[in-house]
């Protein structure tokens, strides 16, 4: 009989379940999208009910599979979109209020609140993250001031609050566990990095409940059974779960100091394994649990920026320059080497390591010779610009010099993007074979923690292509110096 890892990967546009085989690999992906839910105000919200629907549907599509038969099955690993914040009766599984997407800043007056009262420096201190309605405390604290049933629930211990993870471990279980791991409780601005606990101030500064927060958990722990609604007939166990970048870092195999990756998406994070010492950075980056497993805790420095491949889409979809993302290292290699333009993508202000939501995008030092290819070049450019500010700040701040960087993400299939971007970084990109890393970190844990793999051999089952620098390191200086130039242009503050 076959065996099979499951993989749930819950991420923002839509939920997906992968089969990993003996050997690590892919046998089986399937994916349903859910709605997005948007107000006139930008808010963004997620029905948690609908997403809980679609796994199960997936679950039952697996089932029906010429892949799977009962028993064949032996474990779930999940990776979660993070930030995105739950709250709901723990007596009865229903939520208070829909899922508060990390997209979605209505937690902006909160965190200004809390500013004014002078906890800003306290609470990064304690947690590594800049305060910020970016993470969860903020948009919990939302739902609890402005759903009237949440003070009547919390006054009776029913209430639950956290982030999808949570939600997801609650439904799936038949005794509701209410469990999380510990890298995704680093992500919501209310866990104590160094104490490894939910802080009590940082708590009642956002006036949420401690009693209304999970149990936190190794993320290779045993959080419980699942049979997924009856769907199966005989239960497996949950024994991985990750935050969605933590499950990419893992899945890439970045387990020692030093170690690092960066996933291209929309925007794009970069992460970087230091070990088993916090390192705090007060120039623009985070640092946050990398996870915690079998007891010991590995910490991680990251940077968040907001466009990367969401500026290929602003070159085809409102500029239409390009028909296709594919256009793009053509054009780009075919630019005139004499121009010295420069994209700043600040279309919603600039994220890690400037920090500035009032920064407006720019293209500068355009002149008479810069066209199309230019643009194009300029484009690209500026997203190995912004992994190298990142890059650069992280390797100060740990003092620890990257041998390489493992990439994942559709840009990653850009060779002249990734060629400059292995120029920029002076060390070698190295670009793998499969994808879908947030999924099958989680999976990998799972299946490490039942034995099922070996933790010394299971990461080589991924094959990498890699990228040398090719350019002096004096021109690399040279331009980044004119991105740094041109970025000043755009800054606010």
């Amino acid at each position: 009989m076959n065996k099979y890892i499951l993989g749930i990967d819950q991420s923002t546009q839509g939920t997906k379940a992968m089969l990993f085989d003996a050997a690590g690999h892919i046998v089986l992906r399937i994916d349903k999208s859910h709605r997005q839910i948007i107000n006139e105000k930008g808010w963004v919200a997620h029905d948690a009910e609908e997403i809980m629907e679609n796994i199960y549907g997936l679950i039952r599509e697996i089932m029906d599979s010429a892949w799977m038969q009962e028993g064949e099955l032996i474990g779930l690993g999940i990776s979660n979109q993070r930030e995105t914040a739950m709250c709901w009766d723990r007596q009865t599984g229903k939520p208070l209020y829909h899922a508060i997407v990390w997209q979605c800043a209505r937690g902006a007056d909160i965190c200004a609140e809390v500013e004014k009262a002078g906890h800003a420096k306290e609470i990064q201190a304690r947690t590594g993250l800049q305060l910020s309605p970016y993470f969860s405390a903020a948009k919990i604290a939302w739902v609890l001031r402005h759903v009237p049933e949440s003070a009547s629930l919390a006054k009776e211990g029913r209430l639950c609050c956290g982030t999808m993870d949570s939600w997801l471990i609650y439904n799936l279980t038949k005794d509701h566990a209410f469990k999380t791991d510990a890298s995704n409780a680093s992500r919501t601005q209310l866990f104590n990095i160094n104490t490894m606990t939910w802080d009590p101030d940082i708590c009642g500064w956002f006036q949420i409940p401690e009693d209304s927060l999970a149990q936190v958990c190794d993320s290779n722990a045993l959080f419980g059974y699942t049979d997924f609604g009856g769907i199966l007939k005989k239960e497996i166990p949950i024994h991985g779960v990750l935050g969605d970048s933590h499950g990419a870092l893992f899945g890439q195999g970045c387990l020692t100091p030093g170690s690092a990756k960066v996933t291209y998406g929309t925007g794009s994070s970069v992460m970087m394994n230091i070990g088993s010492e916090a390192v705090f950075s007060q120039k623009g980056v985070v640092t946050s649990l990398a996870w915690r497993m079998d007891g010991k805790t590995e910490y991680v420095l990251e940077g968040n920026i907001n466009y990367t491949g969401a500026i290929i889409s602003w070159l085809q979809n409102d500029l239409h320059l390009i028909d296709s993302a594919k256009e793009t290292a053509d054009l780009a290699a075919a630019a005139n080497p004499a121009d010295q333009s420069y994209l700043v993508p600040a279309f919603t202000g600039l994220g890690a390591p400037y920090w500035d939501a009032d920064a407006t995008a720019a293209v500068v030092g355009m002149t008479r010779v810069t066209g199309k290819n230019e643009i194009v070049r300029a484009a690209l450019d500026a997203i190995a610009y912004q992994i190298a500010d990142i890059v650069r700040l992280m390797q100060e701040t740990a003092d620890i010099r990257l041998q390489d960087i493992r990439v994942d993400g559709g840009p990653t299939r850009n060779a002249y993007l990734m060629q400059f971007q292995s120029d920029q970084l002076q060390i070698p990109v190295q670009v793998p074979d499969a994808e879908e890393f947030s999924a099958m970190g989680p999976a990998f844990a799972a299946g490490i923690a039942l034995g099922f793999y070996d933790k010394e051999t299971i990461f080589s089952c991924v094959s990498r292509k890699a990228y040398t620098p090719k350019a002096a390191a004096p021109e690399v200086e040279r331009l980044y110096q004119g991105w740094r130039q041109a970025v000043a242009k755009v800054l606010t503050k």
